[in-house]
């Protein structure tokens, strides 16, 4: 399939889980990838199995994010997917886990955005970000306040985005994950005390795979969607209609 031919994404977080499958499928849809992850194994190993472009960096540090986009250059699409958590509860919320967690997962975001809409204007408009979030957004889970902070307050920078980026053609929107099953999610979740409760609310029966997310973002950059822009779009098996 060559829908995304002559195309180029950059993917955060592309090492693993969501980012990974994400640079599997859009490389698959005749896209060139440029992968962005901490490890260089994982970048190696990219390269070898769909030709991603990979590019180390720890997105935590302000001026290597900036400097990360500035080697990708200007492309066509960003799926936003780098993410981490530290489960903290309200009362044992440190600043360390609070630093963690908003400076992958929201500051770096907004980074990385802003560096590719730029390129963007600058190259006279167009393209599309997609910002991965989760429904842990819009429900609160135990052990992840700030977690849930990070991904409500991305949801609600890509509004904003959606606002402002308009008026040059560059369409975003975020998707809002379940439960997926990464490598560690499986693990976490393979206990039936802990999963049954938590399946019980997805109609659909089952949590989502990295390629249920994958395909869905695929869709968003895609000529499908020409006039979607602004919306949060559950992938989450019906847990938030129930």
């Amino acid at each position: 399939m060559s829908q995304f031919s002559g195309k180029t994404v950059i993917i955060t977080g592309a090492g693993k889980g969501i980012g990974r499958a994400c640079a599997r499928l859009m490389a698959e849809r005749g896209a060139s990838v440029i992968a962005m992850a901490r490890t260089q194994g994982d970048l190696d190993a990219l390269q070898t199995e769909c030709g991603a472009t990979g590019i180390k960096v720890d997105l935590a540090d302000n001026a290597a994010a900036r400097a990360a986009m500035k080697q990708a250059g200007t492309a066509d699409f960003l799926i936003n997917c780098a993410g981490t958590n530290v489960l903290e509860s309200v009362l044992e919320m440190t600043e360390e886990g609070y630093e963690a967690i908003m400076g992958i997962n929201l500051r770096a975001a907004l980074i990385c955005a802003q560096e590719f809409a730029r390129a963007r204007v600058k190259a006279g408009g167009g393209g599309a970000i997609v910002n991965v979030t989760s429904i842990a957004g819009h429900r609160g889970f135990q052990d992840h306040m700030v977690y849930a902070a990070s991904k409500a307050g991305l949801e609600g920078a890509t509004r904003v985005m959606a606002k402002e980026l308009g008026p040059h053609g560059i369409r975003v929107n975020a998707v809002a994950p379940t439960v997926t099953m990464t490598e560690l999610a499986a693990a976490a979740w393979s206990d039936p005390a802990k999963k049954d409760p938590m399946m019980v609310r997805h109609p659909l029966g089952r949590f989502a795979e990295v390629e249920d997310v994958a395909k869905t973002i695929a869709m968003l950059l895609s000529d499908d969607a020409p006039v979607v822009t602004g919306a949060i779009l559950p992938i989450d098996g019906g847990f938030l209609a129930v």
